[in-house]
């Protein structure tokens, strides 16, 4: 069995022998930089220093012989970077004033302060933290003064986002190159759409309730050019991928959604099936994945008719519904990618045996039926040593 025919199973809803697992199939189920090193050695591969593909969430490419000894089944490809291929060579090294070895594409653009913190296109990096942030977390918060987008201007600037036939060519050369060069499922992604909350969570919460005209007509403009790039897209490289990451928007909180489901299912939901609906329309094969965080238990009916095959990251610890009734309502529906461990407690602050336990326990309910595929909820963040890394693996990999 080739590695991707894992996860074609699990799209049919197959049962597997073994689960099919992913590690940075896309950048939220990937590792942070601050632990790829280690985690190598505590696999006893060579030594090689962490190729930093994005430099905000400070998560490190997975290379293939990582995921030949973790067993995983997937690789990204995101028309810059894959690691379908070797990429040490677009690479160079750099030092982040002490703190780590790794290699970044560019050097020159970071800045080091005199208190130690990084600055990098805005977003800063204090001695402490491990990730990059921007001010009020990119949420500014501004009660007085309700921000909205002039719709003309947005549509120039949409105008200039046609992906161009010079990349078209270059997407599909590169699909499939990494079709050639890998046995496993390919996971494209870069090309999704972002249905963020205008002007942040708190400007377009509120503005969901005080002008939602306003926030469809926006995801209206968006929705039509992210539909015509993702239908050229998919005309170039169907055959050459698995799956393509169609749309991006945490919609939950630790506790509900952020906004009502039936605000979600009339400002949301109907722009993203518009992406879904080019994907399949252009290749009826192509599978659609959604990411979203946070507690969406009560949209995902609404994920389902929204045209979605795939959920990432089942984050059942938020919200109140354990990963079984997720399993239950996505059953033989919707294929969910993510949920092996809780990420916030467990997997942190616990031990490896009871980590083992956990992951063997949501694997066996989670794998029947097929629709599943193994990983953490979200990254393996700087906290999550490697003993913890390879033990998820491990177990996950013993589940028949």
């Amino acid at each position: 069995m080739k590695r991707r025919d894992r996860i074609l199973k699990a799209f049919r809803f197959e049962e597997t022998k073994r689960v099919p697992m992913d590690l940075g199939g896309m950048r939220s189920t990937s590792i942070s930089c601050f632990q790829y090193a280690a985690l190598r050695e505590h696999l006893g591969l060579p030594k090689s220093l962490p190729l930093i593909y994005d430099d905000f969430q400070m998560l490190a490419i997975p290379e293939p012989d990582v995921l030949d000894t973790l067993d995983c089944d997937v690789v990204f490809l995101d028309g810059k970077y894959s690691n379908a291929f070797d990429e040490r060579p677009n690479f160079k090294y750099y030092g982040f004033n002490g703190r780590l070895d790794a290699m970044v594409a560019d050097p020159d653009s970071y800045t080091v302060l005199d208190s130690g913190t990084i600055i990098k296109d805005g977003k800063s990096m204090p001695p402490a933290s491990t990730v990059f942030d921007e001010p009020h977390g990119g949420n500014a918060f501004d009660l007085d003064n309700l921000y909205r987008v002039d719709l003309e201007d947005f549509r120039r600037k949409m105008e200039q986002s046609r992906i161009t036939p010079q990349q078209l060519e270059n997407l599909a050369k590169m699909c499939e190159d990494a079709r050639k060069a890998t046995d496993r499922a390919i996971f494209l992604n870069g090309y999704e759409l972002p249905l963020d909350f205008i002007g942040g969570i708190a400007n377009g919460t509120m503005l969901s309730i005080l002008d939602p005209d306003h926030i469809k007509e926006y995801h209206d403009i968006k929705a039509e050019y992210y539909a015509e790039n993702m239908e050229k897209i998919i005309t170039v490289v169907r055959g050459n991928i698995d799956l393509v990451l169609t749309g991006n928007q945490d919609l939950g909180t630790q506790n509900q959604t952020m906004i009502s489901p039936d605000a979600i299912k009339e400002m949301w939901m109907p722009y993203f099936k518009r992406v879904n609906d080019a994907a399949h329309g252009a290749w009826s094969k192509a599978k659609t994945f959604l990411h979203s965080c946070g507690a969406i238990y009560d949209v995902i009916d609404q994920i389902i008719d929204a045209k979605f095959d795939i959920l990432n990251p089942v984050q059942w610890t938020a919200g109140g519904h354990s990963y079984k009734e997720w399993k239950d309502k996505a059953r033989k529906k919707l294929v969910l990618w993510g949920g092996g461990v809780d990420s916030q407690h467990l997997l942190p602050l616990g031990s490896v045996e009871d980590i083992r336990a956990q992951v063997r326990e949501v694997v066996e309910y989670m794998k029947k039926d097929g629709g599943f595929v193994f990983c953490n909820i979200h990254n393996l963040t700087a906290e999550v040593v490697p003993e913890k890394i390879s033990a998820i693996y491990d177990e996950a990999s013993k589940v028949e």
